[in-house]
């Protein structure tokens, strides 16, 4: 996995373009390839003996290989096997069994069952459609490859993409197609729906057959299995799935629970009083006008109580005949169960309102109390009081005590009659709370009662039914008994009409199939004579080379005495070597499947493989390059990696690629012409989703928008270095090539996407590789990728202090792991980072060989910047026995120039990068770039400091000079 350097994106400012909402775009074109995918469940005869029998299994074509995959389920990632269309034939028997046909391929037949005919006929024709159309594409390219493996030689998308028009053959006429289309069967357009991804959710795919299964294949069922329990492949394979036969407009769909960390809300009192007849455990939600959606429960113990309780959850129909009477007597016992659960509420509310009410009256109790203590105890009267006025006042005293006593005694009556109020509502709530708990346990034993009629009832409907398919039968027979033979003549006669009709649809399938295989025999008896004829002529080829190479043997084996004499052997020599680096004539151009060069004008990824403006010698030298290269292309171990990357792109026909050590150790060995753009293109999503996410599926084309609206100071800078990205590539040559406008997109996009970088040189470059593979758009978040996400901050930037970071790191490692040629080059004082400078910044673009760039930007786009690390020390221990043998700084010097285009063989490259230069962790890396990144920055602050002061100490010194003209010095 790929382990940043800590140092995040900065975010956008205020001056770039916002998204309103993010849009999944990799989901987009996944659902839009996936509607177009020829797939669906088809049954196939399987197994031996006792286990022979037809078996649900999902099929996927591969248009790639033309290769007709079978999965026991749609979620599995590994095929049980395949069946070869390219080569197949197709029949079917009349009087055989509904939608069941053969399959014929080379030594194997296939026997298979659709639901229905028309699913049958559907399937029929678009097998044949599928096999005419790779049959008109197949042998396209000039690779070996692409005559002797049935894999496609171009690839799908970018600039190379274009480059196959030229060798596909020639298009069947239009006759032919009238002649094929007559002969169609007419069918429905997506086969009734029981024919592409949305078949997956079909009753065969939720078949649990226990005999489903493969004895032949069983490794793969466990692994498809296993792959089903890792972690990271979405959480639908660990909920349980229902699915109801409700026909009515509205659905129940399943609420979400709430996130955890958002505090549950306590559901109202009237919710939970409607749910407590329910027989579900859990809430729903209705939503009106929805299509039919499974219910996903996340806990298994709710799982189980709908599976318990299937009966009451989902309504079964039984032809039209229902309990109305246990519904009604049930509806009837919810009402009454409602009231109760009103009347409770009232009684609660009443209780509360009693208690306040107690509440208030000992409150006054004690206030009264607190009163009659000093009334009862009255203070002694002074002395000086007269008599007459004590008299009086213990009578008065004596009354109030009186009515204050008859107050509390009537209060304390209040008091115990509340209290025994209380008490009597509290027994009666216990009494309602029992009555309600015997109620439910009734609705219960009453859903269970009507859960058991309702199966008697499906039971004897099942009865009713075969009893009445057998009257029908027997009033049948004693209708033809007694009917007259007319009659009986006309059912013949219809039986006849229909089996003529069926032998004419078989007739005309066949005579096109037929058709197609004839058809299919020419086209392959003259792809045989072709390769003849090339066969022919590379032999002719040959003599010929093998011809004039013994003259130049014998020709130099003579001495040549004087080197100012013009012997024959030098004419000999100037006369093979015009042979050799003669161009193509125009009759071997117009026909390139007869034409016996090896090496043409431009290699595969448009690139020229021997230069015009260079001399005769460096000519000759390129073109040998071409030649061992196309030789190593043909090696067995590239071939070998082709047909890997073949069987691991056939199990992911069900699922997207996934980051795992056996993708790793593909994208190690460099990934096929074929597969790169797609590969790429998943590389590029998986690192720049967590921008895209956040962004709007148009921010490409709105940042083209805006910069065709504002200047932007890079574009004048962009517009000088387009025509010098690579200009030894047609794509990119002249300024009508197909690239140049797409280049020119890209870099405006990024510059006003990061104005902090604006427009650096090396990034054109970088484009530039990008859309040789990549559409615009692809090839600017590729761009993004690469700086914002792999790259160091300010690696890219005026100062390049990434890039200076880097370079340190680089000459610790080769101390490290070199320590041998980085002590000759300290010897020599050779300073190698002058040339490894522009490897780290444009990740060896123009710097090796085109079939070793391509391999390390594989693995570079998959693992991130420690692929450079690794390529640049595999290169120098590649060539280090010929620098140690070097003694001169100069001439060491002029060989770092050029010795990485001498380095050709891509396999020990790769195996020196990966294996030799283990253990190589990313930690260390990105330790030694923070050591030395302040280290670089204390220098550069200093060398700041040292300009500032020569700039001031220059304006003084000019300041305090006066400038005298020649005439006034004459004067």
């Amino acid at each position: 996995m790929h382990e940043e350097d800590g140092s995040e994106a900065n975010p956008p400012p205020a001056s770039r373009i916002l998204a309103s909402k993010s849009v999944d775009v990799a989901e987009v074109e996944a659902s839009r390839d996936q509607a177009a995918k020829l797939c669906g469940y088809l049954n196939k005869l399987a197994g031996k003996g006792p286990l022979r029998g037809y078996k649900p299994r999902w099929f996927v074509y591969d248009p790639r290989k033309c290769y007709l995959y079978y999965f026991k389920t749609p979620q599995d990632a590994l095929p049980l096997g395949h069946i070869e269309i390219g080569d197949a034939s197709f029949s079917y028997d009349v009087e055989g069994d509904e939608g069941q046909f053969e399959i014929h391929t080379s030594g194997k037949e296939f026997l298979l069952k659709a639901p229905n005919k028309q699913v049958m006929n559907f399937w029929l024709q678009q097998l044949q459609q599928k096999r005419w159309e790779y049959s008109n594409i197949r042998g396209s390219g000039g690779q070996r490859d692409s005559w002797s493996s049935p894999t496609l030689f171009y690839s799908h998308t970018g600039l190379v993409a274009k480059d196959n028009d030229a060798f596909l053959f020639e298009k069947p006429s239009e006759s032919m197609e009238k002649v094929r289309s007559d002969f169609a069967m007419e069918t429905e357009p997506d086969g009734g729906g029981m024919v592409g991804m949305q078949s997956a959710r079909g009753p065969a795919g939720l078949s649990t057959n226990p005999l489903n299964f493969s004895l032949k294949n069983w490794g793969t069922e466990i692994r498809n299995s296993m792959s089903h329990l890792r972690p990271g492949r979405g959480g639908e394979n660990k909920r349980s799935v229902f699915y109801t036969n409700n026909s009515s407009t509205e659905e129940w769909e399943l609420v979400e629970p709430p996130p955890k960390d958002i505090p549950e809300q306590k559901p109202h009192l009237d919710t939970h009083r409607h749910s407590i007849g329910s027989p579900f455990t859990f809430d729903f939600g209705r939503s009106s006008l929805r299509s039919k959606r499974p219910f996903l429960l996340g806990s298994g113990k709710s799982g189980r109580a709908v599976e318990n309780r299937s009966a009451e959850s989902s309504p079964v129909e039984c032809n039209g005949s229902k309990p109305i009477e246990m519904q009604l007597r049930l509806q009837s016992q919810q009402e009454e169960l409602s009231c109760m659960h009103q009347e409770r509420a009232k009684l609660r509310e009443e209780l509360a309102s009693q208690k306040e009410l107690v509440r208030l009256l000992q409150q006054t109790l004690r206030t009264s109390q607190c009163d009659r203590r000093p009334i009862s105890r009255p203070a002694p009267a002074p002395d000086s009081s007269p008599a007459s006025d004590q008299s009086p006042a213990p009578v008065a005293n004596q009354e109030e005590v009186s009515q204050v006593e008859t107050l509390l005694q009537e209060r304390d009556g209040q008091i115990q009659a509340l209290c025994g109020n209380m008490e009597r509502l509290a027994l009666e709530k216990e009494s309602l709370q029992q009555e309600l708990k015997g109620l439910k346990v009734k609705v219960g034993e009453m859903n269970d009662q009507l859960g058991m009629l309702m199966e008697t009832i499906q039971a004897k409907d099942e009865v009713i039914i075969k009893l009445s398919q057998e009257s029908s039968e027997n009033s049948g027979l004693l209708n033809e008994c007694s009917s007259p033979p007319h009659s009986r003549e006309h059912q013949d006669l219809d039986n006849l009409k229909d089996s003529l009709q069926g032998y004419k649809s078989q007739n005309r399938f066949l005579n096109k199939e037929i058709l197609e295989l004839t058809v299919l025999r020419r086209i392959s008896e003259s792809r045989e004579k072709a390769l003849e004829a090339k066969y022919t002529a590379l032999e002719a080829k040959l003599c010929q080379v093998e011809s004039k190479y013994f003259v130049l043997l014998q020709e130099v084996k003579t001495p040549v005495c004087s080197s100012s004499e013009q012997s024959p052997a030098s004419e000999v020599i100037s006369r093979l070597l015009e042979d050799a680096l003669q161009a193509e004539s125009t009759d071997q151009q117009e026909h390139p499947i007869f034409k016996p060069h090896t090496v043409s004008e431009y290699d595969v990824f448009g690139f020229k493989t021997v230069p015009e403006e260079e001399e005769e010698e460096e000519k000759l030298i390129a073109k040998v390059r071409a030649l061992e290269l196309k030789s190593l292309s043909m090696t067995n171990q590239e071939v070998s990696v082709g047909v890997k990357w073949d069987n691991y792109l056939a199990g992911t026909m069900n699922r997207d690629l996934l980051r795992s050590p056996e993708l790793k150790a593909l994208m190690r060995c460099g990934v096929p012409h074929v597969h790169r753009s797609k590969v790429w293109h998943w590389c590029v999503n998986f690192h720049v989703r967590k921008f895209r996410d956040h962004l709007a599926a148009d921010y490409y084309e709105t940042l083209l928008t805006v910069a065709r609206e504002k200047p932007n100071p890079a574009t004048k800078q962009i517009e000088l270095d387009l025509l010098r990205t690579l200009p030894n590539n047609k794509h990119y040559a002249s300024p009508s090539a197909d690239g140049i406008q797409k280049l020119r997109n890209v870099l405006v996009a990024f510059s006003w996407r990061n104005p902090d970088i604006g427009y650096c040189q090396g990034l054109n470059r970088l484009a530039a590789i990008a859309l040789l593979y990549l559409e615009q758009e692809d090839a600017f978040w590729c761009l993004i990728a690469i700086v914002e996400v792999f790259m160091p901050r300010d690696y890219y930037t005026k100062t390049l202090l990434g890039s200076q970071v880097d370079q340190r790191v680089f000459k610790d490692l080769m101390s490290e792991k070199l320590p041998r040629l980085h002590a000759h080059f300290e010897l020599h004082k050779v300073d190698f980072s002058l040339i490894t400078f522009n490897w780290f910044l444009v990740v060896f673009v123009d710097s090796v060989v085109s079939d070793i760039l391509f391999k390390i930007w594989d693995a570079f786009l998959y693992e991130g910047p420690k692929i450079i690390f690794r390529f640049a020390l595999a290169l120098f221990k590649y060539k280090e026995e010929e620098f140690l043998k070097l003694q001169d700084s100069t001439a060491i010097f002029k060989y770092l120039r050029y010795f990485t285009r001498t380095i050709l063989d891509s396999r020990k490259l790769m195996n020196i990068a990966f294996v030799d230069m283990n253990p190589f962790p990313l930690r260390q890396i990105q330790s030694r770039r923070s050591f030395h990144l302040e280290k670089v920055r204390l220098e550069l602050t200093e060398l700041e400091a040292i300009r500032q002061t020569f700039l001031r100490e220059r304006e003084t010194s000019q300041d305090g000079r006066t400038f005298v003209s020649d005439d006034e010095e004459d004067n």
